[in-house]
C-alpha cells in the first residue's frame, strides 16, 4: 500500500485524503483487541485519527456528553448513558455493580474503563464497539 503524505488545507490544518479536517477520534484502551482493529482499520485507509487512552486520560464531563451526542445523531434517536456501558466487561463485574443502583454516568467519569470500547467519533457522529460498516460510513459521510 502506498503511504499517503499529509495534505493541508488553506489554514494550515491537516485533512485526509477525502479532503475533509482531521476531527476524528478513537477513544479506547491499549490493551482493547477492538480498539487495535479501529486504529488498524483507519490506518490502512490513510485516515488520520487522535487516539484517547481511557486508561491514561479518562474523560471528562463535556466529552462524555459530546460522546453520547454524537451517538445518538448516528442512530438517529436519543440514547442514554446506558448504551455506552459495558455490563459484559470485567470491570462491571469486579467492582460488582450488576448488583448495585447507580448513577451510570457518574460510575462512568469516576471510572472510564467501564465504557465499551472503541468509541469512534468524527464530528457529530460517532460509533460505538466494533463496527468496520458503520466506521466506512462515518468517514464517507
Amino acid at each position: 500500500m502506498a503511504r499517503l503524505e499529509p495534505r493541508f488545507d488553506l489554514f494550515g490544518s491537516t485533512v485526509d485524503r477525502y479532503n475533509r479536517p482531521m476531527a476524528l477520534q478513537i477513544f479506547g484502551t491499549k490493551k482493547c483487541q477492538d480498539t487495535k482493529k479501529a486504529e488498524r482499520f483507519f490506518k490502512e485507509r490513510g485516515i488520520r485519527f487522535q487516539f484517547i487512552d481511557l486508561a491514561d486520560k479518562g474523560i471528562s464531563p463535556g466529552e462524555l456528553r459530546s460522546v453520547r451526542e454524537a451517538l445518538s445523531s448516528a442512530q438517529g434517536a436519543a440514547l442514554g448513558a446506558e448504551s455506552l456501558l459495558d455490563r459484559s466487561g470485567q470491570r462491571f463485574v469486579a467492582r460488582g455493580l450488576k448488583y448495585m443502583d447507580f448513577d451510570i454516568e457518574e460510575e462512568i467519569l469516576a471510572d472510564p474503563l467501564l465504557l465499551r470500547t472503541p468509541i469512534v467519533r468524527e464530528g457529530r457522529k460517532a460509533v460505538i464497539g466494533n463496527d468496520p460498516e458503520a466506521w466506512a460510513a462515518l468517514i464517507k459521510s
